[in-house]
C-alpha cells in the first residue's frame, strides 16, 4: 500500500509538472504571437505613414503650381482627418515651418546676425523668457570661442556640468538642442518650442502663417490688438505681397525690416499618426519644396519634445 501511495503521488506530481509546463509554453506562445503581431502592425503603420508623406508631397507640389503664396486658405493647411485603413486609421497635419523663427538665422554668412538676434530677443520677451537667451543661442552655433557680450555662454559655461560638454559650433539640427543651453530649463523650452525651428538654410518668416507672438516680435512696438487685426484681415484675404503687408493700417508709423519677410514658404512639417490594432506610430517629416520637387530634409518617429 505504501508503494502504491508513493506511485500515486509521483504520478500526480508528474501530471502537475506537465500541466505547468504546458501552460507556460502556451502562455509564452501567445506572448510571442502577440509580439509578432505588434511588430507586423508597427511596420505596416510606418508604411502607411510613408504613404501619407508621399501624398503630402504631391499636395505641396500642386499647391505651388496653383498659386504663389502660402496661407491657411491653401489645401495643405487642412488637417488630414482620420481615414480608415485595414485594421486602423491614419491622420495627420501639415505645418508651415516658416511660420516659426529659424534659430539658425542667428548666424548669417558666418557672422552673428544683429537683426535676427534683436527679433529673437523680442520673441523671448513676449513669451516672458529671458532675452539674454538669444546671445546664449548665438554662442552655441557660432564658430568662435568668444562669448557674446554681456550674456553669452561658450565652452566654459558647460565644461563644469556633469557630464561636461562643449558648444556645438555648428548650426542647430533639432530644436531639442535648446535644452542643452545655459539658462534653459524644461518649462522654458516647452514654452518656446511652438515658435522655433532649425531649418538648414536662412529662411524668412511667412507673414500669412506667422502666429500672433511672431508678428509682434517681427514689428517693434506692434500691439497685441493690432497683431490680431492683421491676423483677422489675412484670414479674409491673405497678403499677396510684402508690400500689401507693409501698407496695412495696423503698421502705420512702425519701423519694419522687410528683408526677413515672405508670403510664401519652402519648408513644411508633416505629422502623420497611424494606428493599426494596438500598434501606433507617429512620423514627423520636414519637407523642402523647390520649384519642381519636394525633398525630405529629416524624418523622425515619435512625439516631438
Amino acid at each position: 500500500m505504501t508503494q502504491n501511495g508513493v506511485a500515486l503521488i509521483t504520478a500526480l506530481l508528474i501530471v502537475a509538472l506537465a500541466t505547468i509546463i504546458t501552460v507556460a509554453m502556451t502562455t509564452r506562445q501567445q506572448i510571442d504571437i502577440r509580439r509578432t503581431a505588434n511588430i507586423i502592425n508597427s511596420e505596416q503603420a510606418y508604411m502607411y505613414a510613408l504613404g501619407a508623406e508621399n501624398w503630402v508631397r504631391r499636395i505641396l507640389l500642386r499647391d505651388a503650381k496653383s498659386n504663389k503664396i502660402d496661407s491657411f486658405n491653401d489645401i495643405w493647411a487642412i488637417p488630414i482627418p482620420p481615414l480608415p485603413i485595414v485594421g486602423g486609421v491614419v491622420q495627420g497635419q501639415i505645418e508651415d515651418l516658416q511660420s516659426r523663427f529659424n534659430l539658425n538665422n542667428l548666424i548669417k554668412e558666418g557672422q552673428a546676425s544683429a537683426e535676427d538676434i534683436i527679433f529673437f530677443e523680442r520673441l523671448l520677451a513676449i513669451l516672458e523668457l529671458p532675452p539674454a537667451l538669444a546671445q546664449v543661442a548665438v554662442d552655441w552655433i557660432d564658430n568662435d570661442m568668444e562669448p557674446q557680450v554681456p550674456h553669452g555662454a561658450e565652452d566654459n559655461a558647460y565644461l563644469t556640468k556633469t557630464p561636461a560638454y562643449r558648444t556645438s559650433n555648428t548650426r542647430f539640427t533639432n530644436p531639442t538642442e535648446m535644452r542643452l543651453l545655459a539658462g534653459i530649463d524644461n518649462e522654458s523650452y516647452q514654452k518656446l518650442l511652438p515658435y522655433i525651428s532649425t531649418l538648414p538654410t536662412y529662411s524668412p518668416i511667412n507673414i500669412n502663417t506667422a502666429s500672433l507672438e511672431i508678428l509682434m516680435a517681427l514689428v517693434k512696438e506692434l500691439s497685441e490688438s493690432d497683431a490680431q487685426t492683421l491676423i483677422a484681415d489675412r484670414e479674409k484675404k491673405p497678403f499677396q505681397s510684402i508690400q500689401d503687408f507693409l501698407i496695412h493700417d495696423a503698421l502705420a508709423g512702425l519701423e519694419i525690416k522687410a528683408n526677413n519677410l515672405s508670403v510664401s514658404s519652402d519648408y513644411f512639417l508633416l505629422t502623420a499618426q497611424v494606428q493599426i490594432d494596438k500598434a501606433q506610430t507617429q512620423l514627423n517629416s520636414i519637407l523642402y519644396r523647390s520649384s519642381d520637387k519636394v525633398e525630405i530634409v529629416m524624418r523622425s518617429q515619435g512625439a516631438i519634445y
